[in-house]
């Protein structure tokens, strides 16, 4: 990849931009709504912590599994989720996204869609000061297309993304990484002011139960059942069983980042094979190491008690 084609920043800047925020922030969700249930949770999370931050747009991200006939099926899918989500929270005021339809075919490729493009036009908006922030809950498509189509929002944007597995893990084969290597590797290689949040080793700390949801979430009117009942319906069984809502975790660093503790490091790389790589004279990032699952599901359960 050419690097020169992207604006680097300084160690002082990278150290600068990437100190979490203390105040209110401006932010656009970028999320794979129905992959999972764990998104619904993060969407929602995310507009009920109003004094933190301000959601100024979701972008639907490409997925492909055993829900989806492919990544255009996957992000349509996600989009009309984000619709029903938006729809529930009386949120018509938020703008909602087609992401990409595919995966970037190569590292130069970018996939042009309306989620990428509503992104460059927000970043270079804003004053580098203030940046905006990209937090990234699914493949890193749509994210990617847009730092490579306008290289320099580089300037303007705090990524936050939840991908891959913590370092000392095997590999980072993991669902959001793996999908898209291409994107994966614009995020992590080209000097994006980044915020880390791996999933097995720490967001996978975040395991809640049916009895807990029913107990603390339901009674919540119209949201609170559909995220029950989503969370039911996730299994058949859910005796002695407790399933990771993996996506509250980059909210969780947004509204109180002591929940997360973090640190700057060199970017690692991401090889063929899907694992890590590290190598000192790389730029920073700031890598989430831990996070305080009872904190986050406290702060999330009285949240939604206030809707």
């Amino acid at each position: 990849m050419n690097k020169t084609a992207y604006p680097l920043l300084s160690e002082t800047e990278y150290a600068k931009r990437l100190t979490p925020p203390s105040g209110k922030i401006s932010m656009v969700l970028d999320t794979d709504t129905f992959n999972e249930i764990d998104d619904q949770f993060a969407v929602i999370y995310a507009l009920a912590a109003g004094e933190k931050m301000e959601v100024e747009a979701f972008y639907a991200a490409p997925f492909f599994n055993e829900l989806s006939s492919g990544p255009a099926d996957g992000m349509e899918k996600s989009y009309l989720e984000l619709l029903k989500i938006r729809g529930l929270m009386g949120r018509e005021d938020i703008p909602v996204l087609r992401g990409s339809e595919s995966y970037m075919a190569t590292e130069h490729a970018p996939v042009d869609s309306e989620a990428a493009r509503d992104l460059v036009d927000r970043a270079m908006k804003r004053d580098p000061d203030n940046p905006l922030y990209v937090v990234a809950i699914g493949a890193i498509t749509n994210v990617a297309s847009a730092i490579a189509m306008e290289p320099a929002i580089i300037e303007r944007i705090v990524v936050v993304w939840l991908g891959g597995h913590t370092l000392e893990w095997g590999d980072t084969k993991e669902f959001n990484l793996q999908q898209d290597l291409h994107a994966s590797r614009i995020v992590m290689d080209i000097g994006v002011p980044l915020v880390l949040a791996p999933c097995m080793g720490v967001a996978s700390n975040l395991r809640t139960t049916l009895s807990e949801v029913r107990d603390y979430v339901r009674p919540q009117g119209e949201i609170g059942e559909y995220l029950y009942e989503t969370f039911r319906n996730c299994r058949e069984d859910h005796f002695a069983y407790s399933r990771v809502i993996w996506d509250i975790a980059v909210i969780a660093w947004l509204v109180q980042p002591d929940w997360a503790p973090s640190h700057l490091m060199p970017s690692p790389r991401i090889s063929e094979d899907c694992r890590w790589g590290i190598d000192p004279s790389r730029h920073l990032i700031r890598y989430i190491r831990y996070i305080d699952r009872d904190a986050v599901f406290k702060d999330l359960f009285q949240r939604l008690a206030k809707l």
